[in-house]
């Protein structure tokens, strides 16, 4: 199954949010972006579980940006049970948390993530981030197969 141009936020900080829709919209960056806000959430939206269940309406995504530090499930906990899922492993996560730890940049990678961006406190460069991020994960890259259990 070839993913659609959806992008998966996952993102518990309301604030955090806005600012990031706001800056996809003034990057000019068209593709839908479903809000996940927590790691829970995320996870059932993922497994198709309720009330995601129909993909005609809740499609698997192109791309995931995944906040670290979140009420319930942590990014970490997602990003793991992401990278265990038959259908999901290749799908391409990027992780786009305020934390510059070097631990989490660690472990965040050692669990596979794709990438790795600190949130800038200036919204203008959260634009340009934006920017980049759009460029390059969804028109240079070349997008996986999501390949269904046999």
């Amino acid at each position: 199954m070839i993913p659609s141009s959806l992008i998966l936020l996952v993102e518990d900080d309301p604030n955090d949010v806005i600012l990031i829709k706001r800056a996809f919209d003034r990057a000019r960056i068209a593709n839908p972006i479903q809000v996940a806000q927590d790691g829970e959430e995320a996870i059932a939206y993922l497994a198709g579980s309720e009330p995601y269940h129909d993909r005609s309406l809740y499609p698997l995504p192109m791309l995931v940006l995944l906040d670290l530090k979140m009420p319930r499930k942590s990014g970490f906990d997602v990003l793991a049970w992401i990278r265990a899922q038959e259908v999901l492993r290749r799908l391409p996560v990027v992780v786009l948390t305020s934390s510059k730890d070097t631990p989490d940049i660690n472990r965040a990678y050692d669990l596979g993530a794709n990438s790795y961006l600190v949130k800038p406190v200036a919204f203008e460069a959260l634009i340009e981030m934006v920017k980049t991020l759009g460029l390059y994960w969804l028109i240079l890259n070349q997008k996986p197969t999501l390949t269904p259990p046999e």
